[in-house]
């Protein structure tokens, strides 16, 4: 009976004990899922942020003022930054809604009871209407 085809390098790879394996070779690595692979993105970010953060804070001739990197990449995208991290939601939707027609549907309704008045003013007599070229 005839065999399989013979393993690739990478199947047949075993590894060393006294070398430890490669990180492409390792599938903990390049088998893990997306989701998995951003977490380890984040931890690695945050890991590297917290360094330099210590770094800064146990210098033994420290700046002035010892900035976290972890805060203003915070205060980056919250303030500088918003586009790319906003999300529209309903609650977004309305609040842009309220304020962009909220002020010219209030000043119409003040402008409009404002004419009515005068209008019925002069309807009574009470009120004499001004001089208008028009």
């Amino acid at each position: 009976m005839a065999a399989g085809p013979p393993p690739t390098a990478a199947e047949a790879y075993r590894p060393n004990r006294y070398v430890s394996l490669p990180a492409e070779l390792d599938p903990e690595t390049y088998d893990s899922s997306p989701e998995k692979r951003r977490a380890a993105e984040r931890l690695a970010i945050r890991a590297r942020l917290k360094r330099q953060y210590q770094l800064q804070l146990n210098n033994p001739n420290p700046p002035a003022v010892i900035e976290d990197p972890a805060l203003l990449r915070w205060a980056y995208a919250r303030t500088q930054n918003v586009y790319p991290t906003f999300r529209p939601t309903p609650k977004t939707s309305f609040l842009g809604a309220l304020f962009a027609v909220g002020p010219i549907l209030f000043w119409i309704a003040v402008f409009k009871t404002d004419r009515d008045r005068k209008e019925k003013l002069i309807q009574e007599g009470k009120y004499k209407r001004p001089f208008s070229v028009f």
